[in-house]
């Protein structure tokens, strides 16, 4: 009943925009594929899959490339994502989050475009009172990122009370891993994501780890994550879009696993899977971090009618460390 129905994915050639390229695919849908390549790369769209190499700023060729695919739903990923650097360029994180969203969001009003899934991030919450946050928990970024997101998902809401178009913003939590069939994975030179980092520690692409301040309020002192494995997340999408296909209103929902772990509990399990110590520093902490959060994940299972594959954090690791050495970089 879909194969009609073509969906844009923009920043489709990211991490976790090309995982999610594949799940579409994998689910027998026809995904077409917007990006800058700023930070993405090309190989990771399939060859069948259209491309187009353009900003979503850029009005006039995201509507011709609308119009020409005949889409009727947008996943929307592109934009920038580092909390840390938002913190010290806020301004290009409003342009190239909020004011890019802006215009892509006019774009598919203008275009017809039925159902629209965003990436947002549980960094709209800021720093909870309660470890585990609903979708109904308060919202109070503390960094531009955060606000660049809930700016966009307010947007949204806006939007589709007045035009045809319903939609769900989807809250990211701690996004680790890799696909499985190794088609894609992290290529972010110097990330600052926390598996990604520990892994090419391992495999000694980096001299060490360090572990931004052992000081916070917390069991062991380091900061607490909810880790979710990317294809887990890259399914969670297409229910998503599921969802919205049958008929239901517009929604937020958090995505997460529902469990924490803190960074020296990753650190351990890591070490285990990896087989070996992985070298650590300890160094202050960092602008932007919040210091605990995890999902309650009761409406991502009900209403997406989902349930995830990969939910064990040494599986996780041990996807992330398969694609770092299937890089071929390693030099252990």
């Amino acid at each position: 009943m879909f194969m009609s129905h073509k969906i844009l994915v923009t920043g489709g050639a990211g991490y976790i925009g090309s995982h999610i390229v594949h799940a579409l695919l994998d689910a027998g849908r026809l995904p077409v594929v917007i990006d800058n390549l700023s930070t993405g790369t090309r190989a990771f769209v399939p060859d069948n899959v259209p491309f187009l190499e353009a900003d979503i700023i850029d009005a006039h060729k995201v509507e011709a490339f609308i119009r020409e695919q005949s889409c009727t739903s947008v996943i929307h990923l592109a934009g920038s994502i580092n909390v840390e650097e938002s913190t010290q360029d806020p301004l290009g994180y409003y342009y190239n989050n909020t004011c890019a969203s802006h215009a892509l969001i006019r774009s598919c009003v203008a275009q017809g475009i039925k159902h629209f899934i965003f990436s947002s991030s549980a960094a709209v919450y800021g720093n909870p009172d309660d470890m585990q946050v609903s979708e109904v928990s308060q919202t109070n970024p503390i960094s531009p990122y955060g606000w660049s997101k809930l700016m966009t998902e307010k947007m949204l809401e806006d939007v589709c009370k007045v035009e045809e178009m319903n939609s769900i913003s989807l809250r990211y939590f701690n996004v680790a891993g890799a696909d499985p069939k190794g088609r894609c994975g992290m290529m972010t030179k110097n990330a600052t994501h926390l598996i990604k980092a520990l892994c090419e520690t391992a495999l000694g692409l980096r001299p060490s780890f360090s572990i931004f301040g052992d000081d916070y309020d917390t069991p062991d002192g380091t900061c607490i994550r909810d880790f979710i494995h990317v294809s887990d997340l890259a399914d969670a999408h297409v229910a998503a879009l599921n969802y919205l296909g049958a008929g239901h209103g517009s929604e937020t929902i958090n995505c997460g696993y529902g469990a924490g772990f803190s960074v020296r509990q990753v650190v351990d399990t890591a070490e285990q899977v990896n087989g070996d110590a992985i070298n650590t520093q300890v160094g202050p902490r960092r602008s932007g971090d919040i210091v605990s959060m995890v999902a309650d994940v009761t409406k991502m299972r009900v209403c997406l009618d989902w349930a995830p594959r990969h939910n064990d954090l040494g599986k996780i690791i041990q996807s992330s460390l398969d694609w770092e050495r299937h890089q071929g970089n390693a030099t252990v």
